[in-house]
This record gives C-alpha cells, sequence and structure tokens, in this order.
C-alpha cells in the first residue's frame, strides 16, 4: 500500500473553528482530484474541504459538528500511482494489515483483539477504524487492522449529525422557533430548503408535523416545534387558588395568535406622529355635531390615513399564499380595528373605507363595538380585512409590539398621545405626539418599506389635507 497522504483545509479567508456539517465521502471511496470531502458552514457562507490530489480515503479524521480551522487535517487518502510517485511522505504510517494468527508471533495479549475483529470484518461494532472521527487523535500503531470498507447508513456515519442547510434558512427556522433536527431535507444531498421548514411548521399547524418529521408520535405539549413541555405545577400548594375556564373567544383567538407568531417573522417600527392640529380638528367636530349625537375618535382619522398610506405602499394591503410564494394585492381597502370585549378580543372589519369619510367610519366602527360587547357579531362583521388597527390609547402606554392578524401582513398599534417639548428650530414648543407601533411580516416587507410607510402615515395624520392629494 502506497503511503498516505493528509488532505487538509486550504485557506479560508479569516474563518476559524468552521462546523462540518456533512461528510461527502466514506472510507473506501475513491476521490478526484478536487472532489469536495466535507462541507463547512460558517455564519455567512457555505464551502467545500476538496480532496487535494486523487485517491482512496482510507481514513476520516473529522466527523459532523467538528470546528476546523485552515490546516486541520480532514482525511487520509492514499494516492493514485501517479499521486504516489510525486507525493512526499506522509507523517502518519497507515497500520499494518492483520498476518493470520497461526504465523504472528506476537504476545497472545496484543494479538486477541486484533483476531477478535478480523473474525467479523463486516459487523460495524467491529471497524471502529470505518466510521468517521472515531480515531482522531490515537495512535496509529494502536490502531485495529484495516478491514474492506463497510456501508454504513448517513445516521450511523453522523451520529451527531448537524442538520444540513444554509445560514439563511437557519435563520428563518430560527425565527420561526424551529428545531432543524426535525425537518426533513428535499434538496439535492438531503440539504434542508425553506421551503422544508414551510412545510414542517404548516403540517404541525395541522396537528400532524410532529408525525411528519420523526416518523412517531405527535409530540406532546410542545406543537411538533421541540418546545419544552407546559409544566405542570400544583398551586394550591402554595396558597388559595380558583380555576376559571377561558371564554370561547380567547381560546378561539389564542389559537390564532399563537400559530400566528410562531410562522410569521415579526418585526415591529416605531414611529410619533404629531396629532396637535388634528386633536384640534376632532374636537370641534365632536362640539358642532353634538346635537346629533355623532362622536369622533382618533380611530376614524387613523383608518381614513391609513388607506392612503395602503394606496402609496400596496405590498401592505395584501397576504402571502399557504406556500409563500405568491402576494395577493388587494385593490379594496376594508380596515379591522381590535376591540375589546369583556369576553376577549375580537376584530370588527369596516368595508371600503377608501369610499367613505371619516364621519361614516366614526359611526360604522361604534355599531361594530356596541355588536362586539354585546357578543352579537357575526362571521361577516369580522372576515374580509386588509389591514388592522389595535389602539390602546385611551388606557395608556407609549409602544407595544401587536401580532400580525393572518392574512394580512402588518398591523398598527397606537398608544396614548402625550403632550411633548418639540424643537421648531428657534425653541422648544408643546405638541401632541401619537405612539405608533408597526408590526409587519418580514418575508414580505422590509424594513425600509416599513419606516417609509410609518413616516408617511405620521405626516398624513400631522396634515390631514395630504390625503386629498
Amino acid at each position: 500500500m502506497a503511503e498516505l497522504k493528509e488532505a487538509r483545509v486550504p485557506d479560508i479567508g479569516d474563518y476559524d473553528g468552521v462546523p462540518v456539517i456533512e461528510l461527502l465521502v466514506a472510507v473506501g471511496d475513491t476521490v478526484t482530484q478536487d472532489q469536495g470531502l466535507v462541507t463547512l458552514e460558517s455564519d455567512k457562507a457555505t464551502m467545500e474541504v476538496p480532496a487535494p490530489f486523487a485517491g482512496v480515503v482510507r481514513e476520516l479524521k473529522v466527523k459532523i459538528g467538528d470546528q476546523l480551522a485552515e490546516g486541520s487535517v480532514v482525511a487520509l487518502i492514499e494516492p493514485t500511482e501517479g499521486e504516489a510517485k510525486a507525493a512526499p511522505a506522509s507523517p502518519q504510517e497507515p497500520a499494518k494489515p492483520a498476518a493470520p494468527a497461526a504465523a504472528a508471533p506476537a504476545p497472545a495479549k496484543a494479538e486477541a483483539p486484533v483476531a477478535a475483529k478480523a473474525e467479523a470484518p463486516a459487523a460495524p461494532a467491529a471497524t471502529p477504524a470505518a466510521i468517521p472521527g472515531a480515531n482522531a487523535g490515537t495512535d496509529p500503531e494502536a490502531m485495529p487492522p484495516r478491514t474492506p470498507p463497510v456501508a454504513f447508513t448517513a445516521d450511523e456515519l453522523m451520529p451527531d449529525k448537524v442538520p444540513y442547510a444554509s445560514p439563511a434558512v437557519r435563520l428563518f427556522a430560527r425565527e420561526l422557533g424551529v428545531d432543524l433536527g426535525r425537518v426533513s431535507g428535499s434538496a439535492r444531498g438531503g440539504r434542508i430548503s425553506k421551503e422544508d421548514v414551510q412545510s414542517f411548521v404548516k403540517g404541525v399547524m395541522q396537528g400532524g408535523g410532529a408525525v411528519a418529521a420523526t416518523g412517531g408520535a405527535p409530540a406532546s405539549n410542545g406543537g411538533g416545534l421541540n418546545l419544552l413541555p407546559w409544566p405542570k405545577v400544583d398551586f394550591s400548594k402554595f396558597g388559595e387558588t380558583e380555576t376559571v375556564a377561558l371564554s370561547r373567544i380567547k381560546k378561539l383567538s389564542g389559537a390564532n395568535l399563537a400559530r400566528n407568531w410562531a410562522m410569521i417573522p415579526h418585526v415591529t417600527q416605531h414611529d410619533d406622529a404629531d396629532i396637535t392640529e388634528l386633536e384640534a380638528l376632532r374636537v370641534a367636530l365632536n362640539k358642532e355635531n353634538e346635537k346629533s349625537g355623532m362622536k369622533l375618535t382618533m380611530l376614524a382619522f387613523l383608518m381614513k390615513a391609513s388607506v392612503a398610506a395602503l394606496k402609496k405602499y400596496p405590498d401592505f394591503n395584501a397576504s402571502l399564499d399557504a406556500s409563500g410564494e405568491n402576494l395577493t394585492l388587494k385593490k379594496y381597502f376594508h380596515i379591522g380595528f381590535a376591540a375589546d370585549t369583556p369576553n376577549g378580543l375580537v376584530v370588527p372589519v369596516v368595508r371600503d373605507c377608501d369610499k367613505k369619510g371619516v364621519l361614516q367610519i366614526a359611526k360604522e366602527t361604534g355599531e361594530l363595538a356596541a355588536k362586539a360587547r354585546d357578543g352579537k357579531l357575526g362571521p361577516a362583521d369580522m372576515s374580509g380585512g386588509c389591514f388592522s388597527i389595535s389602539s390602546l390609547g385611551g388606557i395608556g402606554g407609549t409602544s407595544f409590539t401587536p401580532i400580525v392578524n393572518a392574512p394580512e401582513v402588518a398591523i398598527l398599534g397606537v398608544s396614548k398621545s402625550a403632550t411633548k417639548p418639540v424643537w421648531d428650530g428657534k425653541q422648544f414648543v408643546p405638541r401632541l405626539l401619537l405612539p405608533l407601533s408597526l408590526s409587519y411580516d418580514h418575508r414580505v416587507i422590509d424594513g425600509a418599506a416599513a419606516a417609509r410607510f410609518t413616516a408617511y402615515l405620521a405626516q398624513l395624520l400631522a396634515d390631514l389635507r395630504r390625503v386629498l392629494l
């Protein structure tokens, strides 16, 4: 047998401690020059370590999960005849083939384990040298004899395998709370794609994701996302307790909120709108309509301004389909608003806000809110929304992170307005500022678009005459 040569990690830039995520060859494989041996993955890129010459892989010095750097030994390769002639001697000698027991004068203590291993060369347990990384760091002279290559399954070769996925897919999975170890890859070589992660989450939400990913029974209490079981605590041993069942609305909305938070990568953009003049207009209009009983709230103005912003930025008036590949742009403007009721949160929808004035919108929101409090909202009253507004201004707070109301792609949160000093270029003047919190689906909307939308909405609220432009 020709002397073995080391295949080392080449120059990979400034990376250090890069993990091995895939073994591309096994012991006994014949490789060509520049053929990939293992795959490394940093936080920004995936790269293969090529074979520096052609030959037969006699030993893998790494396993899945090992941290490598430039110069790390990946494998010992027996060069082909042409390569062997030009190759310098390897610093590591291969283990010598086992001699027949009758011809070996070696002591019994040294011969016994060799003979035991030679009796069953095809058993994986008896051929540790064939498993990648099993002999890393051992004395070559103490290694067991070589045996014919053994066919191992992927799991046997990679007992502690790291999921095979790109950095972008790993980030996507982390945002959704998905353990990639539970996802099966459908791309070449078993690589996990973004679509695989989405399919897994959809399966989980439909009750079958854990079974599909693990091949067994659904994970209990973890929702199939490899979460820890919900803690079971006997609170009565700490003091007096009372058990109250959740209302039907809270049960339904809770399930929807949990799904939306798990499946939508949320980001929230915060801004302040100067509503000093708008609030003065609202108060004046209420005085004018005092006899009619009509009462304008800031919500009506927010809806009207939101319609103008949705027209300017149509991606916010859209929905992503179940595949995550197609965006439906809507040409209508139905705005939902969160209504707090004794039984829980509901979201009635005011239709065609683009065709209605603020007085009409205020009238309809009042009627829908009354129906919500009385528990008389029907499915038609809560369907078809394009964009939602959750206003906590009447309660308090400075900002919050509302959860996107799927299948919408954005929701506006509004907190309590406050008078603050604002520099006008010459002096500080008191201005009434309204905090805005826009949560959005980052798969559809990027940060720059969200900042522009929120800034434009703040401009409209500062001077509602812009809606006419």
